[in-house]
């Protein structure tokens, strides 16, 4: 019974919301079952913040490896979320906009995360390259096209890719590198990323269908239907 009632409100809800799409009357659950989700949303965030709370607390107190990062983290989240929760350094009062000009919030977003956030991905270009290389070895011919396609693209976004095909005549710009990375990223790529979001969507379907029939059960911790 600790088991059917579960999937009894698993069936009945995937059922009702699937059959709302269909039958006009029942289009106002779809909008009801997103406010629902909202709100447990909103209980997930408060999770969230307490586990990271409490597992840097953690570390802090028992001085485990690197704890010093920890209070870094700590006093970065608790200053974000009390200078957005409680207006701290807001110029307007509490009723503002979270964000507006000149707020603690707006500073710290604007003059902090911002500057980690772009020095952060920066450096990420470097693994990224490095990985790339090794990734993209022409061993094949798969991976030789992968390995052209890359340059392309990543020349096509540089200056340099630009310098180097400007002297083409007009009638062979198809030929720039620029023109090309446009080309990759507008044809092959994106008819592949379509290709992988439709498999995506059916594998989407399957899976809501085998959690609504109660096929699929390990989410109730078990391990087959």
């Amino acid at each position: 019974m600790k088991r059917q009632i579960p999937l009894l409100i698993t069936f009945i809800v995937g059922a009702l919301l699937i059959v709302s799409v269909f039958v006009p009357p029942l289009e106002g659950m779809q909008e009801n079952s997103t406010l629902f989700f909202d709100i447990i949303a909103v209980f997930a965030f408060f999770l969230g913040g307490g586990n990271l709370i409490r597992i840097h607390m953690t570390k802090v107190a028992r001085k485990k490896g690197d704890w010093q990062y920890s209070i870094v983290t700590l006093f970065g989240f608790l200053l974000m979320l009390s200078s957005g929760l409680f207006k701290i350094g807001n110029p307007g009062d509490i009723a503002a906009q979270v964000d507006a000009a000149g707020s603690w919030f707006q500073t710290i977003f604007f003059y902090l995360m911002s500057p980690l956030n772009s020095t952060m991905y920066a450096l990420l270009a470097f693994f990224v390259a490095s990985a790339s290389y090794r990734a993209f070895r022409a061993k094949n011919r798969e991976a030789t096209i992968l390995l052209v396609s890359a340059f392309i693209i990543l020349l096509g976004q540089t200056p340099f890719g630009t310098m180097l095909t400007s002297w083409m005549p007009e009638k062979f710009s198809v030929l720039e590198i620029p023109n090309m990375a446009v080309w990759v990223m507008s044809s092959p790529n994106l008819a592949g990323q379509r290709a992988i979001l439709i498999g995506i969507g059916l594998g989407v379907v399957g899976m809501a269908l085998r959690i609504i029939l109660g096929i699929e059960r390990t989410y109730l911790g078990e391990d087959k239907g």
